[in-house]
């Protein structure tokens, strides 16, 4: 079963606390995921929050051919979402241990979002970036995952491919 909304506890782990909190969940991680933890970019908030999450599709967001990233996120904020912190990804994988299958059944997938899968979407790419990193979330053989991947702003997705953006707690 899909998750459509949820509130999220994010923060008050070290980086070495998440990291064991990944490892006692036998949530897997992926070098880029590694990578992106281990980055200055990623901020380890001292004390917990908590963020309302939306999952959509493309074409939920009214993008029904797909589109960029940037177009996503365009159509995300016209629905009053807003980008995620980086900081979701790990904590999200976490909190969401029910994720349908993505690998069984399905053809692989190259250079597009994996089946089933969820992107943390925490940032703009700025217009003709050649690469940027983020999260994704999935589940391949029984296995949870927290993934790392790498694309670049151009880079069109389909309208089924799943975003997790956020949602102001002010909103209805």
């Amino acid at each position: 079963m899909r998750m459509r909304e949820e509130e999220i506890t994010v923060g008050g782990l070290s980086g070495l606390e998440l990291l064991a909190r990944l490892e006692e969940s036998d949530i897997q991680l992926n070098e880029i995921a590694r990578k992106i933890l281990k980055g200055q970019n990623f901020k380890f908030c001292v004390s917990t929050y908590r963020v309302k999450v939306t999952i959509q599709s493309l074409n939920e967001l009214g993008l029904p051919n797909g589109g960029t990233l940037g177009e996503a996120i365009d159509a995300a904020a016209a629905l009053g979402y807003r980008l995620c912190p980086l900081e979701l990804g790990p904590h999200l994988r976490l909190a969401y241990l029910n994720q349908e299958e993505g690998s069984v059944g399905f053809e692989p997938s190259k250079h597009q979002a994996p089946p089933q899968s969820i992107t943390v979407v925490d940032q703009r790419p700025d217009k003709d970036q050649s690469e940027y990193q983020g999260f994704y979330l999935r589940r391949i053989d029984g296995k949870l995952w927290l993934r790392g991947y790498t694309s670049w702003s151009g880079h069109v997705w389909q309208p089924s491919d799943m975003l997790a953006f956020t949602v102001p707690h002010n909103a209805t």
